[in-house]
């Protein structure tokens, strides 16, 4: 059996893995990453970055069926359109750019500062040593076994399937939905959250007819009532059926409808040729040898500490595998943070705010605590919106719905929340999120000059509401 050696090593090469290689690898901390799919992880493959890619072309898409549908009549903004289609073929070929292009570029940045990529799939030996199956021209290699100084585990998570559905077939997760041979012409999703919204609301613009059962009572159900009223307002016009409180029994005996049971105990089915089942995602725990180490769990997931530290020395843990929230963007913080600790730097990863961004139509974004939160933990604050109705550049790209919403605290105005819903509100994010991470109060956002006409000034204006003297509205 191969032999080899280094201080960092890496299972999992997704965003905090491919993050932490490279910001070790610029620290000059000896770094194999050993992977066993394609780099780039669930993110730049089949989650993030092509269900993205996917929700724009349906969007696209979308729009010239308006302006074509306008056509026999006279046009808003005067665009004349006639048979329009998609090639769909086409559509998942640009998005596989798209995700090629990412993945090469990380190849190619792992590679400048000198992290060794090991391509194949790990087995835990101990907390020092693993072994990997290796894959492509070394396939049918003996197995390489790496001795380590210190062992990152950022293996990710996988999509939960029903027992009484499970993939395969006609019933797909979101890995198959995002490169679709072909479009439904009956789209059944199963889970309201914000992946089986955000796909289920671009099948629909595809041109597929979509129906979403929930289990809870309402849709989005980890948002609160005003931010998802937008979003509901979509599904209706979109014409996407949601069947609330509502269980799946699996499919019919003809294998072309699902078996649904309401919270009554009322049975019906719901015709179908292809399920997406988007009832979540689970971390990534199982068939590499996690169990060989012992280590404390929350649960599925790996317990870590305030630097990522598990109950084993020198034995790591980033990203999905520690639960939720199961963002990208905490892995990748996680990931840096973590390289920059085995290098000796003080680190610890404490947030003041972890930005969410749902990617329906419209988008919300959350940064912090809404007013329930807010009020639940004990805080007396102001909360104030502004709507976009009465925003200029919102009204010029037919986009006035939603809003943006501040919460602070009444005694000392500082920020403790951002919400927004809206067209392309994920764009301000970064501003929510650095408000609160630099303590700004009420006062600090509200006399920043924010450019005319964007859709930002609706942040200035929610502070400038929260303070009572709001300008436009």
């Amino acid at each position: 059996m191969t032999t080899q050696s280094t201080t960092l090593l890496i299972i999992g090469g997704g965003p905090g893995g491919y993050i932490a290689a490279i910001r070790a690898g610029q620290l000059g901390i000896a770094t194999t990453l050993v992977e066993g799919d394609q780099l780039g992880g669930t993110c730049l493959n089949i989650g993030c970055i092509p269900s993205k890619a996917l929700i724009h072309a349906a969007d696209e898409f979308e729009k010239v069926i308006h302006y074509a549908q306008d056509s026999a009549q006279h046009s808003t903004l005067g665009i004349q359109v006639q048979s329009p289609r998609i090639d769909l073929a086409q559509t998942v070929r640009w998005k596989d750019a798209i995700v090629l292009k990412l993945t090469t570029g990380v190849a190619v940045l792992l590679k400048k500062n000198g992290v060794q990529v090991v391509k194949g799939w790990a087995r835990v030996i101990d907390g020092k040593t693993v072994e990997i199956q290796q894959q492509g021209p070394q396939a049918d290699a003996e197995p390489l076994r790496i001795s380590c100084e210190h062992l990152l585990l950022a293996s990710g998570s996988q999509a939960v399937a029903l027992p009484s559905m499970p993939f395969g077939g006609a019933i797909i997760s979101a890995t198959e939905a995002l490169s679709p041979q072909s479009l439904p012409k009956r789209l059944l999703v199963v889970g309201a959250g914000y992946i089986g919204l955000e796909l289920g609301m671009a099948y629909r613009k595809l041109g597929a007819e979509v129906a979403v059962v929930e289990a809870l009572d309402r849709a989005l159900p980890a948002y609160d009532a005003e931010l998802t009223r937008p979003v509901l307002a979509s599904l209706r016009r979109l014409g996407i059926e949601t069947h609330l409180s509502c269980t799946v029994q699996g499919m019919n005996a003809g294998g072309d409808a699902v078996r649904v049971r309401s919270a009554q105990g009322e049975e019906s089915e719901i015709a179908a040729d292809r399920v997406l089942v988007a009832v979540g995602r689970r971390p990534r725990t199982e068939g590499w040898g996690l169990e060989t180490l012992l280590l404390d769990m929350n649960g599925r997931a790996v317990q870590i500490d305030d630097q990522c530290r598990t109950s084993m020395r020198n034995v790591w843990a980033i990203g999905d595998v520690t639960g939720e929230p199961m963002l990208a963007h905490r892995a990748m913080a996680q990931g840096e943070m973590v390289a920059e600790t085995i290098a000796g730097k003080r680190r610890h990863f404490s947030p003041v705010a972890m930005p969410a961004v749902c990617f329906t139509d419209p988008e919300i974004v959350v940064v912090g605590q809404t007013p329930q939160d807010a009020t639940a933990a004990g805080l007396d604050c102001v909360s104030a919106m502004f709507p976009f109705s009465a925003n200029g550049r919102a009204m010029t790209i037919e986009s006035t719905e939603g809003f943006v919403r501040v919460v602070a605290r009444r005694d000392n105005h500082l920020i403790v929340g951002w919400q927004a819903v809206g067209r392309s509100v994920s764009e301000l994010s970064a501003a929510f999120s650095q408000s609160m991470e630099m303590g700004a109060l009420l006062e600090d956002v509200a006399s920043t000059i924010h450019a005319h006409p964007t859709l930002g000034e609706a942040v200035q204006e929610a502070a400038l509401r929260a303070l009572g003297h709001a300008l436009h509205i």
